[in-house]
């Protein structure tokens, strides 16, 4: 199992989506989502890496992808993202069983629910709840077909903690989660993961294979 702090950064409390883009580009030291769980029938292998911080209300997350041939077909906030160049956050609150999926493209786009497996008791977030989340794409908001060759894209995330159950000035010391990258009708179709995973097919809706996040102060 995996293990990383969220720090916390005062500078994130006014900071926009934008801004935060800026500030976790300041240095180089990133995490990688690097984990090629089915080489054999997904062996491509994008460069993959991302940051994470926290303010009081908020977390987080900054991606920075290269990788082959991308597209960004789907523009509407619960459109399955999943299909286009993408990259995903899973996290669980500890002793629960359901946990909460937030999916996003690289132009921004949202899915995100409440659910106890890939099929079990799925709570779809309302269109508020997702527009709470503010985004911040390198490649701007706007869908586009397939580009061949290697790109370059950021996006920048900032998720309310008041989504996944926190209350504020209420913390828990460590959540379990996990960070994918993915691209299911891509022309190289990958599975990326930042803890390992173990099943014989690609599934990120595995908790069991979960790293654990420290909340520091």
């Amino acid at each position: 199992m995996k293990f990383l702090k969220i720090h916390y950064h005062p500078k994130l409390e006014t900071a926009s989506s934008k801004d935060a883009s800026y500030f976790f580009e300041q240095n180089n030291t990133f995490e990688y989502i690097d984990m090629l769980n089915w080489p054999t029938q997904f062996p491509y292998k994008p460069d993959c890496r991302f940051k994470i911080a926290r303010s009081n209300e908020s977390l987080f997350i900054h991606f920075k992808i290269t990788e082959k041939n991308i597209h960004a077909w789907y523009a509407n906030d619960h459109d399955p993202v999943w299909k286009d160049s993408c990259v995903e956050f899973f996290c669980q609150l500890p002793d629960q069983l359901s946990y909460f999926n937030f999916e996003f493209n690289c132009i921004g786009t949202c899915l995100a629910s409440k659910r106890d497996s890939r099929t079990d008791n799925i709570i779809p977030f309302t269109t508020e709840e997702i527009s709470s989340i503010k985004r911040y794409a390198s490649l701007g908001n706007a869908p586009f077909d397939t580009r061949p060759g290697v790109s370059e894209w950021k996006l920048t995330v900032e998720i309310p903690f008041s989504l996944i159950g926190f209350i504020s000035g209420e913390l828990p010391e460590t959540i379990n989660a996990n960070f994918y990258k993915c691209a299911d009708e891509s022309s190289v179709p990958h599975y990326l993961s930042w803890n390992l995973i173990t099943t014989p097919k690609p599934d990120f809706h595995c908790p069991a294979f979960f790293g654990k996040l420290f909340i520091c102060e």
